[in-house]
């Protein structure tokens, strides 16, 4: 952690509890299989130790411009996809592909989280092993492709299949962007991080909408609802490109770093007590995270708040249309759920970073949860709501990608060794498959369009979800207490030796 230097008359930092590694001549002599790669970087540096405040700054803002775009623009990506179905279907998908029978729309939203659960465990693992990058430039091209190929359906059955292999390509770029935020940025910053990244899925609410209005008056050989796949794919594999050739997969490896930003970019992740980087898979840090009670709280409350997600990315154009509007006017009505989003999402992040030491991030989860909540209750208790008050309701939804960012938070901080960690990120995404795969299921077709199975449903798995904020809260704040109270207090001086993880790190302190 950076600690003051009072020799100099400007306030100076330096990495507190560093080993004094000297220069390196040959880096091989670093055993990065139990240790983390960041000593690679400590190793060879031999320059000035300490660094100001205002150089940290510069160099978190060089970080920011070239990390952040691609975050934002991939994941964007990712739930462009999600909305794209539910966009589609007021342009025919629906009676062209027979989705109309049963609940077949249903299931073509619910088996992509299938293919997500699938593909989740390996891309992540892909990414431990293999600069991160290249695996996401692989996923990111394969995708885009799949995402055309759901032009040529001709049934339902080609777009469960799509919709399968698309889960499965897609799966691995939350889990792996939350890997990424956490080997850059201290505890304090991953929450505005987390927050700016996934407030892409309300960002692409707003974009979306006006794209697929675009296209839904295309006049040409194909329904309108396909030439939006096939604009969709295109996009995304030739953004593929740009995720090669600008991203940089950790501060170890930057080349757009200089030895001493590197220094201090590695230097300054000291106080997150969870390394940078390391390559190796360690059993034992599976078997201590299948143990951990925090890992199954937390996949828990991904799970139970996701089955509300069904609403904005399945069923939202559908709902409003049901209120009296035409397909073009519902899709444009979606938008404002989008802007509601990105307020809630970045101004949550923004203030769980200005007072991050306040140990709020628990409470706010439980607080945003309770909104969801209550939107829910009224939409299955007043089903003869005004239209206007329905809407409303319907863009208060949009506090769930602020809850969730705070989620993905918890989850990285509070993981240390980077297989614990690239598992845990994993895992939480399987809660959020496996929530996304309930929900559509309680929107019966049958009760169209007040759907009170669906609203009854995400009301009770949201109040779940808010007792589970406060027990994990409970669970961290007591553990931090009682490592206390045995006598180790917070440091950091096993950051990057022997990669342990929080359970084996004594002085290791949880956020909640």
């Amino acid at each position: 952690m950076a600690q003051p230097n009072e020799k100099t008359s400007d306030i100076h930092y330096e990495v507190a509890g560093a080993p004094n590694l000297g220069h390196i001549e040959n880096l091989e002599k670093i055993d990065t299989l139990h240790n983390d790669e960041a000593l690679i970087v400590l190793g060879q540096y031999h320059g000035d130790t300490t660094w100001s405040p205002q150089e940290e700054k510069r160099l978190l803002r060089k970080i920011d411009k070239r990390l952040l775009p691609i975050l934002v623009v991939t994941f964007g990506m990712t739930f462009y996809d999600k909305v794209l179905l539910a966009h589609a279907a007021i342009f025919g998908l629906r009676t062209d592909l027979e989705l109309t029978i049963g609940n077949r729309y249903s299931f073509s939203a619910s088996i992509f989280y299938l293919g997500y659960i699938c593909g989740s465990y390996p891309a992540v693992l892909l990414a431990q092993r293999y600069p991160i990058h290249r695996v996401i430039f692989c996923i990111t091209f394969v995708w885009g492709l799949c995402v055309t190929s759901a032009a040529s359906c001709v049934s339902y059955r080609g777009l469960y299949a799509q919709r399968f292999f698309l889960g499965v390509l897609e799966s691995g770029i939350s889990p792996i962007w939350m890997m990424v935020v956490g080997g850059w940025y201290n505890k304090a910053e991953q929450t505005l991080r987390m927050g700016v990244w996934y407030s892409a899925a309300a960002m692409i609410s707003m974009i979306a909408p006006l794209i697929n209005y675009g296209l839904g008056h295309i006049k040409g050989a194909l329904a309108p609802w396909r030439y939006m796949f096939i604009v969709a794919g295109v996009i995304t594999s030739l953004w593929a490109f740009v995720i090669l050739f600008v991203m940089e997969s950790d501060p170890v490896h930057a080349k757009s770093l200089n030895e001493r930003e590197k220094f201090i970019a590695v230097s300054r992740l000291r106080a997150n007590n969870a390394g940078v980087r390391n390559t190796h898979f360690k059993s034992s840090q599976l078997w201590e995270l299948l143990t951990s009670t925090r890992f199954w709280l937390i996949v828990s409350m991904s799970l139970t708040i996701n089955v509300s997600n069904a609403v904005p990315t399945t069923f939202n154009p559908i709902i409003i249309a049901s209120m009296g509007f035409s397909g073009f006017n519902a899709l444009l009505l979606t938008i404002p759920v989008g802007a509601s989003g990105v307020i809630f999402t970045i101004g949550t992040a923004w203030l769980m970073q200005k007072f991050s030491q306040k140990n709020w991030r628990s409470f706010t989860v439980c607080f945003e949860v309770l909104v969801i909540l209550l939107v829910c209750v009224l939409f299955w208790r007043w089903p003869e709501m005004p239209v206007g008050g329905k809407l409303v309701l319907i863009y208060l939804l949009s506090v769930y990608p602020a809850a969730y960012a705070i989620m993905m938070n918890l989850a990285v901080a509070n993981a240390a060794g980077y297989t614990k960690r690239a598992l845990t990120s994993s895992g939480m995404f399987v809660g959020y498959c496996l929530g996304n795969l309930i929900g559509p299921f309680t929107f019966l077709q049958t009760e169209t369009p007040l759907y009170p199975t669906g609203w009854a449903v995400t009301t009770a798995m949201s109040a779940v979800c808010a007792v589970l904020a406060v027990v994990y809260r409970f669970v961290c704040s007591t553990e931090n207490n009682r490592r206390d109270k045995a006598g180790t207090t917070e440091a950091f001086e096993h950051a990057y030796e022997d990669d342990l993880t929080d359970r084996m790190n004594k002085q290791f302190r949880y956020i909640y």
